[in-house]
């Protein structure tokens, strides 16, 4: 990469051992990342599953060593949970070199106040799924699930995607999609004209007006067939980047 100092944003690569080649995607894309990109930003759902960072492995391993060679070499790396590795903690952090965000954090990108989300919040008809992550984000519940044996929080997080898929198959998809009246709050809330989010993989722009302003909700897609990415330079051009995994 080349040109302009640009920001990258990508979200749900949902990286997990069966699929070797979304990792090595990913991997290609720290190495390319050179002194024009300002910062990183991975808006949830790095992972497909993560059950504690004691969970060692060699598929962690390779991805935290290339996250950690791209953070020495100066990229800033910025990390926000999604609905599947919200138990990442301190111990990835500090080994990898990625700053966390808050669930909903506002960044000056360029002159221009973006708020960064997941997503999976502003999906406020999907009551049931609001109701469980209230549950799995109860800090009590965190400690003692990681306090369990590794082969049992695997287990249970096996179940729990089981249980997660049927959910998403059999839901109706405008409850699965985020509430405009909820993005429309947020952004008031922080005073900005630009959302960034993932979860709902399905990338879009979404223009409309706020406070009788111009306003703009980017929607990250998912890794899938082809990994995606949306690239944001200093001049404010914002354009869309997919690549094959092979």
């Amino acid at each position: 990469m080349s040109g302009l100092k640009k920001t990258i944003f990508i979200s749900d690569l949902h990286l997990d051992e069966s699929h070797p080649e979304i990792t090595r995607g990913f991997l290609h894309l720290l190495q390319q990342c050179d002194s024009n990109v300002d910062a990183l930003y991975i808006l949830g759902d790095l992972f497909e599953v993560w059950i504690g960072d004691d969970n060692n492995s060699n598929f962690q391993d390779t991805i935290i060593s290339a996250l950690k060679s791209a953070t020495d070499k100066g990229l800033r790396i910025y990390f926000m949970f999604g609905n599947r590795d919200f138990l990442i903690g301190k111990r990835f952090l500090n080994a990898t070199g990625c700053e966390l965000l808050p669930d909903e954090a506002k960044i000056n990108l360029y002159s221009q106040q973006v708020l960064l989300m997941h997503g999976d919040t502003l999906c406020t008809r999907d009551v049931a799924y609001l109701k469980a992550r209230k549950f799995a984000h109860n800090p009590l519940v965190q400690k003692l699930f990681l306090a369990l044996p590794l082969s049992l929080r695997k287990y249970i997080a096996c179940r729990l995607r089981e249980k997660s898929m049927a959910h998403t198959s059999s839901a109706a998809s405008d409850i699965m999609d985020v509430t405009q009246s909820e993005v429309e709050r947020v952004m008031t809330s922080h005073n900005a004209c630009y959302l960034i989010h993932g979860h709902t993989h399905q990338p879009a722009f979404h223009e409309f007006h706020l406070n009788h302003s111009p306003a703009l909700r980017i929607v990250l897609g998912a890794w899938h067939e082809r990994g995606n990415m949306l690239v944001w330079d200093q001049n404010g051009h914002k354009e869309w980047l997919e690549f094959s995994f092979t």
